[in-house]
């Protein structure tokens, strides 16, 4: 990792200048406008040499090959083994996945900004902060005042929400198309975080919360850490911002349709989808805590940038009380094997307990220099009772093995295995076993493309047979750390899997069998 300050700017900052650490753009302008890369990253570089204990570094590039900023705080140093070294808790935050929703972004700098004047020091001696304020850097350059119709500023346009290439930077978590989403897990790699928080907006429904956010959704998940997010962290942290504020917090979900507007579904508190192209629910899949914040975009942009922050101090807040029980709800997950376990291939929605969700108005505005409509949260809020549908449950599954064997020529589902973290052996010589081989009894591609891709389905079902595996042939065993997400991308069934992402497209081609079987018993 390549340290992105300036020689020059070494030298004309003096360390604990705080007077000359830039403000946001949101400042500024008086929310008018948001903060350009350029401008973040020299607001990071003055957090840099006025504090020595934040550290600026990057975790990778963007596709026009911008500097992924990394702003390391309670280590010696901004690398992953200095950062391990601590002991303490690990703590990523991510903002502008989405370079449309900002909110994130500006109450980041505003945090780095703090921290390197010397406050929130309680925070340090249990954790360790990793925060990456410009996630989709390419994005965020691409202003316009036509950006995220309907939302509440900032006025001067915002950037858009896919990178360079056109993807959803959170649809890429399974498939690690985009540069950046390969930094990404590259960064969960080295620095391994406890703890993934990313920031978000949303646009749904009016309802009648300044923010809505979520534990992991897939149902494959280990469960405590699913139990402690919501039985425990986020309705403490709910309670305490409630208090203090008087704001509703509550988790993420929209009602299907609006006024006007009529739907065959059941009318409810619908969470997104459960699947880990999703940020959140990867990292779940990878034995880690993941927590979604959804600012509310309706809500005045001064407002959201407000309620974000808010929702990540008193996360940190949380997390510093309970850094012993989440290590060790982490470490357990990585000590447990998914070997033998009965794990949900796909899902469906939950229904839940009847609930009263807060639901709201709002008003529309116009924007005084583009003239497009914008919808303002109204200070009214109603009680609806509906049912609760912010959970999965399995629909299909299956029971892990205890490891894959996958042919030397599946060079690309061996590398994407790889840059996943996901340890991957050699068979140095053949091996005489029972073998389960998946029958292809039917397969087809989606109609409609997403994200450059045809996403693939497979019907059928696993035999056994008795084989030899020749030498060359490489495994995965499903006792490692990452085994649970090593089951997801390779079982065939997998609602997102790498044949999902047609990286298998080829082999199944006219193919009888799955190229890829496993083994119930490996020495």
């Amino acid at each position: 990792m390549r340290h992105l300050l300036p020689p020059i700017l070494a030298c004309v900052l003096a360390r604990g200048a705080f007077a000359q650490l830039p403000r946001t753009a949101p400042e500024r302008t008086n929310y008018h406008e948001t903060t350009r890369y350029d401008e973040a990253l020299r607001l990071l570089q003055a957090a840099d040499r006025a504090s020595t204990r934040v550290h600026l570094t990057q975790f990778g590039y963007s596709l026009e090959g911008r500097p992924l900023p990394l702003v390391v705080v309670g280590a010696a140093a901004a690398t992953s083994e200095a950062v391990r070294r601590t002991g303490r808790l690990r703590v990523f935050i991510q903002a502008n996945i989405h370079a449309g929703e900002v909110e994130g972004k500006e109450a980041m700098l505003q945090l780095v900004r703090e921290l390197a004047q010397g406050r929130h020091a309680r925070w340090l001696d249990s954790l360790v902060l990793l925060i990456a304020p410009i996630y989709n850097a390419d994005g965020n350059e691409r202003v316009l005042l036509t950006n995220r119709p309907l939302q509440d500023g900032p006025l001067g346009g915002m950037g858009q929400r896919p990178n360079a290439q056109g993807l959803d930077l959170n649809r890429d978590h399974t498939k690690l198309e985009s540069p950046e989403a390969r930094s990404l897990v590259a960064l969960f790699n080295a620095y391994d975080p406890h703890v993934v928080i990313d920031l978000h907006t949303t646009n749904g429904s009016h309802h009648g919360y300044h923010l809505t956010y979520s534990p992991p959704l897939h149902p494959g998940t280990d469960s405590a850490l699913v139990r402690f997010l919501r039985e425990s962290l986020l309705p403490r942290v709910t309670e305490r911002i409630r208090r203090r504020d008087g704001w509703e917090y509550f988790y993420y979900g929209n009602v299907p349709g609006g006024a006007g507007v009529s739907t065959s579904i059941e009318r409810g508190w619908y969470t997104f989808d459960h699947r880990p192209r999703f940020n959140n629910n990867y990292v779940g899949l990878r034995n880690r805590l993941a927590i979604l914040s959804e600012a509310y975009a309706y809500l005045s942009f001064a407002d959201r940038i407000r309620a974000t922050y808010r929702f990540v101090q008193e996360v940190l807040d949380a997390l510093r009380a309970s850094a012993s029980e989440v290590r060790a709800l982490t470490e357990a997950a990585d000590r447990g094997s998914v070997v033998g376990s009965r794990l949900p291939l796909r899902a469906e929605y939950r229904r839940g307990d009847t609930l009263d969700i807060l639901m709201g108005a709002v008003d529309t505005v116009r924007n005084p220099y583009s003239g497009q409509r914008i919808l303002r949260r109204r200070d009214e809020t109603r009680t609806e009772r509906m049912p609760d549908f912010s959970s999965f449950e399995g629909r299909e599954w299956e029971v892990a093995p205890a490891a894959y064997l996958i042919p030397p020529t599946l060079e690309a589902v061996v590398a994407r295995l790889e840059a996943h973290g996901i340890s991957v052996g050699r068979l140095e010589a053949p091996l005489v076993t029972t073998l389960e081989r998946f029958r292809v009894d039917s397969t087809w591609t989606a109609p409609r493309e997403f994200q450059g891709h045809r996403e693939r389905t497979v019907r059928g079902e696993w035999e056994s047979v008795l084989d030899t595996v020749p030498a060359g042939f490489r495994v995965v065993r499903l006792d490692q750390p990452l085994g649970r997400l090593a089951f997801y991308l390779l079982e065939p069934r997998s609602d997102d899997g790498l044949l999902t992402w047609n990286f298998l497209d080829e082999q199944l081609a006219g193919a009888r069998y799955y190229p890829i079987v496993r083994t119930r018993t490996l020495r």
